[in-house]
């Protein structure tokens, strides 16, 4: 069974009560809430995430509003997560966006059996494309971008970096938020996919969730190998360049964008040393989805059939332009 196996109502009511126990990639996640049509939310952006046969759940996790006069003066949400209140309260309406935040916050203090990195991951092929990069880069736009025209969605924010499995990815296929913009981009890129709610005057601006696709959650138990770290930037009215970097930079700055790195020691040194091994390295800057998305799908065929792309194209001096 699915989570949109169950009628609004009943999910309302689950929700309402002992909560809703659902699989997202390699979490159990149990939601419970008082908020009103919250599950609607919930339906909409989870519906075809797999219903748990679990007994346990890695996160217990509430969305309520408090007491007091904020139930009715510029009403507020709590997050709460095996009873600790990590976050200060939200408006009501960035109910949906303080879930997403909350479960990012949980996986990335909590889930140490993976090294976890700030990236977007997509697979074509079976071959991963690593995505890390700081706010307002355009990382999500094209994560977005990318799996509206086929690839798989691992993760749009928190990469999970096998310890056991040198140079896999653990799937994470969640909503793929999109901020100010890039939600009119995406909206008239691929009208077909699913955005939830938008919440207006967040700390990161207008935010809305676009669905993760169901043969992406279909697939969430397969992992994909390391074979492209992209560095994207988006720079409006760019044309796409795709320039080759150095890997010992490359992976200075993905230690950097690691939640746990230092936590996990030799153990994450030599899991990220894995994935530059298996990478060839690029800094990526573009302003065209169109444009671009057909450049790196050529690279990721291309480097599968030629482990040595990246030093061919380090040692001509050359650059790849879309």
């Amino acid at each position: 069974m699915i989570v949109a196996d169950y009628s609004e109502e009943a999910l309302q009511s689950l929700i309402a009560g002992s909560g809703l126990r659902f699989d997202v990639g390699p979490f159990v996640v149990n939601l419970q809430s008082s908020l009103d049509n919250f599950a609607a939310d919930i339906r909409l952006m989870y519906g075809t995430c797999p219903l748990s046969t679990q007994s346990f759940a890695d996160f217990h996790v509430r969305l309520d509003q408090p007491f007091g006069l904020r139930r009715w003066f510029r009403p507020q949400t709590n997050f709460t997560q095996d009873g600790r209140t990590p976050f200060k309260p939200l408006p009501l309406e960035q109910s949906f966006a303080m879930f997403e935040w909350g479960l990012n916050w949980c996986v990335s203090s909590q889930c140490h059996q993976y090294l976890i990195v700030h990236a977007a991951v997509v697979e074509r092929a079976g071959l991963a494309l690593i995505m890390p990069a700081p706010p307002g880069s355009g990382k999500s736009t094209l994560c977005a971008g990318l799996v509206a025209r086929g690839w798989r969605l691992l993760t749009d924010e928190l990469a999970l970096v096998s310890l056991e499995q040198p140079g896999e990815v653990i799937a994470l296929p969640r909503p793929i938020s999109l901020k100010n913009e890039s939600i009119d981009v995406i909206r008239e890129f691929a009208p077909q996919q699913v955005i939830g709610p938008i919440a207006h005057d967040t700390a990161k601006g207008t935010v809305a969730h676009m669905a993760a696709p169901p043969e992406s959650i279909r697939r969430g138990t397969e992992t994909a190998t390391s074979r492209l770290l992209i560095f994207p930037k988006y720079i409006p009215g760019a044309s796409t360049s795709i320039v080759p970097r150095q890997k010992a930079a490359s992976f200075m700055e993905l230690a950097e964008q690691s939640f746990n790195f230092n936590v996990l020691g030799e153990l994450g040194f030599q899991a990220l040393k894995q994935v530059l091994d298996n990478c060839d390295c690029y800094d990526l800057s573009y302003s065209d989805l169109d444009d671009v998305i057909p450049a790196l799908e050529q690279l990721i065929d291309a480097s599968g059939a030629s482990p040595a792309l990246d030093a061919s194209l380090t040692n001509s001096g050359g650059a790849t332009d879309g």
